[in-house]
């Protein structure tokens, strides 16, 4: 079981690599991009409350021309008895523009959040996420945003995940705009991942975009934390 789970990861990171690099067209579909990523979570000590955030660096390239910075925050509420977290939350987020162009754009967005964990076997776990989101950018007016993300993470070297365990994160992520239910953006993202220590992981993958049906490609360091 365990030789076919790591052929079974190595397969599908070798086809999505392979797929990242089928589009060379254009320049911007062309160029792999990189993104830093800082993801977070507390839960406060005898209560239902708690934070939770991530911090962005965003490249269009491998030579750092700026895409975006993105800061986002949130309050988290667990009701009792479930696996349930509510989270409202606030972002600030600066954009740039493909390419040498140096103009940038500021946009603030709320947002409100579900996250259903289902827990298939010790070895594979996933979790559900809906998102909606209000933004302002500059001065535009607000505009609304749904997201559906579901994740998958399956353990490789053990029967759990616990520190040591090396594992297979992949996601998919899809985007609608509100007001005519039209997809915005799509996502399939893979990746390797490393648990150091209870609560602390670090991811290493690839993300294939597609906005407006134009594909680009994103590689990924992430770092996740629960804070006790």
């Amino acid at each position: 079981m365990k030789t076919r789970v790591i052929l079974f990861a190595i397969l599908f990171l070798f086809t999505v690599d392979a797929m990242s690099q089928s589009t060379n067209n254009e320049d911007f579909e062309s160029t792999t991009g990189v993104w830093s990523m800082l993801f977070y979570t507390k839960q406060f000590r005898d209560s239902q409350f708690g934070i939770q955030g991530d911090f962005q660096d965003r490249n269009w390239d491998l030579d750092g021309d700026f895409e975006q910075l993105l800061i986002r925050n949130g309050l988290t509420f667990k009701p009792k008895e479930s696996n349930l977290l509510l989270t409202l939350g606030y972002g600030n987020i600066k954009s740039g523009e493909f390419g040498a162009d140096s103009i940038t754009t500021q946009e603030h967005r709320l947002y409100q959040e579900a996250l259903i964990p289902w827990k298939i076997s010790d070895r594979i776990s996933t979790t559900h996420r809906y998102r909606f989101e209000q933004r302002w950018i500059e001065d535009n007016k607000m505009k609304t945003r749904h997201r559906y993300n579901l994740f998958v993470n399956i353990a490789l070297n053990q029967e759990a995940f616990e520190k040591g365990t090396y594992y297979l994160a992949l996601y998919s992520e899809i985007f609608l705009f509100s007001w005519d239910i039209e997809v915005e953006r799509v996502r399939l993202y893979s990746a390797l991942g490393y648990e150091f220590s209870q609560g602390s992981k670090i991811q290493l993958g690839i993300m294939r975009q597609y906005v407006s049906s134009i594909p680009k490609n994103q590689l990924q360091l992430s770092l996740h934390r629960s804070i006790n």
